[in-house]
């Protein structure tokens, strides 16, 4: 049944939640760390002038930190509940670090298109480990019901992700037109999480504090995802899927955690 925040989440594309996992910081923070000291092939320091815009994903499988508090929390329930979804079967992980005195923004964008995986019910939870003010995520409520999808392009350096002729929107300036859009965006404390769509338009200030901002997102798909064949290498590649187009996604790697 729909309940209150499915409804809010169902609106505008994103919501808050306070306290959610602030048991869980801690082990979030290990696992985060762990990570710094020991980057996967897929990390990226993503061409910054000053300060550290790290990111990295999918190592669930060898951070045990990641893996207890993906399916030992609440996480699945809670997707599973916001996406108004009978299961909740985990996508990946993405670690995001912007160290104190990182200028650089991440661009607006659509996490979908950058994704081999098509449906309404998707959530992605963004849990912060350090304070947010001014440097958290910022929404565009209600994008995630845009016809069209915007264009995916390289973190580093703003090019075309794909490299390939498609219909997609360009990338928005809500700055540059605010009258336009209604930007959703909230201070945090560790252990709160933002709950989004994966076709959510969404960006984020750079950490121009000296403080670090740390942060953990883990994505689910509900039970109306299929595989989709994207025009190129998607991010994360997951290279040697062997999955068809309208295939639910191979549950031995993207494992159903709810119920």
């Amino acid at each position: 049944m729909e309940n209150e925040f499915s409804q809010t989440f169902e609106k505008n594309g994103a919501i808050l939640l306070k306290d959610t996992f602030k048991e869980w910081v801690p082990k979030i923070i290990a696992g985060i760390e762990r990570n710094l000291s020991s980057p996967s092939k897929y990390a990226n320091e993503n061409n910054v002038d000053s300060g550290r815009f790290f990111d990295d994903y999918c190592n669930w499988k060898v951070i045990n930190e990641f893996q207890d508090f993906i399916f030992n929390s609440n996480a699945a329930k809670i997707a599973a509940e916001v996406m108004n979804s009978k299961t909740a079967q985990f996508f990946h992980d993405h670690v995001l670090v912007k160290e104190g005195g990182t200028s650089k923004e991440t661009p607006w964008h659509q996490d979908a298109p950058y994704y081999f995986v098509n449906g309404e019910k998707t959530v992605s939870m963004w849990i912060p480990v350090d304070p947010i003010t001014n440097t958290g995520l910022r929404f565009i409520a209600g994008s995630h019901k845009w016809e069209k999808m915007v264009k995916p392009v390289s973190w580093a350096d703003d090019s075309d992700f794909y490299k390939s002729e498609h219909d997609w929107l360009p990338v928005p300036e809500p700055d540059s037109d605010p009258g336009n859009f209604r930007i959703l965006e909230w201070s945090m404390e560790p252990g709160d999480a933002v709950l989004f769509n994966f076709r959510t338009v969404h960006g984020a200030r750079g950490n121009e504090t000296p403080m670090r901002r740390r942060a953990l997102s883990l994505r689910w798909v509900g039970d109306d995802v299929t595989y989709i064949e994207r025009p190129g290498r998607t991010s994360p590649p997951f290279p040697d899927h062997n999955m068809q187009t309208g295939q639910i996604l191979r549950t031995d790697w993207f494992p159903i955690l709810y119920p």
